[in-house]
């Protein structure tokens, strides 16, 4: 009995060591193999050899996007980013009490001092029309535009308009670069922004980051009396960038960069160029804005937003609904006022369109144009209101 153990325990400990040596023999070819594979590889990578072509196609084609979409979209937009220098002369004559201290009334008087402003711009078509900010171009005398291959061409702003901040400059010049324009409706928080400027007077700028948020009210971002939803972006946006155009990933103009808030890290803000596009239609048209309004301040809602003004103690609102456009304020002797319309009461649609959105109120006030019609469905406290509005010319925002 003890004789057959001690056989069965030899068998046992003969077969553990033919495992272990072939374990060890079937680990050293599996080294050997991964050492011949990551050479390989490494070789295919680096030395320029047609071996790379048997990476996974997928691979390479996701390499080639994260290293060339940038520059890919700035070789396509570049040439037609402008430099706007801008001269404006401040004071006048020399006052007649002054003149003895130059030589008395026969004396030239001394040239009045000029100040220049740098901006940015992008041309927009074959006729030589530049986008940029209405503030770039405000007071100008003189507007030199300055192009990628040298050239440097007088140009004539031919409209303003300082409540969107958009302005249309034009120059004469044959075989003009032009940029493509997006759709910055589709503009998602998370995609790539690419801003091209001049910031500080350095041509020709690149700065990368992302979509941060769409729809920012002026009030929210400390600029008063603009009626735009900005597009905002933590892409480098300095002085010199205004006017000059923001880019999704394929080199299309999705916003016109307009200004950072001071004192913050990181905050950009671009107009819709979706919003830019018909302003600058109107400006080359006629060289002004009609701007259609109803006179209220109003709010997308949703379950957050209801909840938070539910629990604000003293707001003077209860919300019932958590979906429309609720109305903060109604202006006074306002269109909105004459139609009947109160703050608390929630836009679900307009001329049978749902509203979610205060840029889609906009684009149908707009679209009313100014003695419109827009049909109102409100709710007021849990029951359906229908009003009728017909919109005005927004009063003139007077300016220092």
């Amino acid at each position: 009995m003890y004789a057959k153990n001690n056989s069965c325990f030899y068998l046992q400990q003969k077969t553990q060591e033919i495992r272990a040596i072939v374990g060890k023999r079937w680990l050293q070819k599996l080294s050997t193999c991964m050492l011949v594979m990551f050479v390989s590889v490494t070789y295919a990578l680096f030395s320029g050899s047609t071996t790379a072509s048997a990476l996974p196609s997928p691979l390479l084609a996701q390499v080639d996007l994260e290293s060339n979409f940038v520059t890919e979209a700035v070789d396509k937009t570049e040439s037609a980013v402008v430099q706007v220098t801008v001269s404006r002369t401040i004071g006048g004559d020399v006052p007649d009490f002054i003149r003895p201290f130059f030589g008395g009334i026969q004396s030239v008087p001394p040239t009045a001092p000029v100040v220049q402003g740098l901006g940015s711009g992008f041309v927009i078509d074959s006729a030589g029309h530049i986008l940029t900010n209405a503030h770039v171009v405000d007071d100008a005398d003189t507007v030199a535009v300055s192009f990628q291959d040298g050239r440097i061409l007088q140009g004539q702003v031919l409209g303003k308009d300082p409540v969107t901040d958009v302005a249309v400059i034009q120059v004469q010049a044959e075989n003009l670069p032009t940029v493509a324009l997006g759709d910055s409706d589709k503009v998602r928080q998370g995609q790539w922004a690419i801003a091209i400027g001049n910031p500080l007077g350095l041509q020709e700028t690149v700065t990368v980051g992302v979509i941060s948020g769409t729809e920012r009210s002026s009030a929210t971002i400390g600029i008063p009396d603009k009626r735009v939803g900005f597009i905002q972006t933590d892409a480098a946006i300095n002085p010199g960038n205004s006017g000059g155009p923001l880019l999704n990933a394929k080199g299309e103009v999705i916003g016109i960069n307009t200004a950072i808030i001071r004192g913050t890290q990181g905050l950009g803000f671009a107009i819709p160029i979706n919003t830019a596009r018909a302003i600058a239609q109107q400006l080359i048209s006629t060289g002004k804005v009609d701007h259609p309004y109803i006179g209220v301040q109003m709010l997308a809602l949703n379950p957050q937003i209801q909840q938070q003004i539910n629990n604000t103690p003293n707001s003077g609102i209860r919300v019932e609904e958590d979906q429309g456009i609720l109305v903060v304020q109604v202006g006074k002797n306002s269109p909105a006022a004459k139609a009947g319309l109160r703050t608390g009461d929630v836009i679900q649609a307009i001329n049978n369109q749902p509203v979610t959105k205060p840029s889609t109120v906009q684009q149908l006030l707009d679209k009313a144009g100014i003695g419109g019609k827009l049909e109102m469905e409100v709710l007021r406290k849990g029951r359906t209101v229908t009003l009728t509005l017909e919109p005005e010319q927004l009063p003139t925002i007077q300016t220092r």
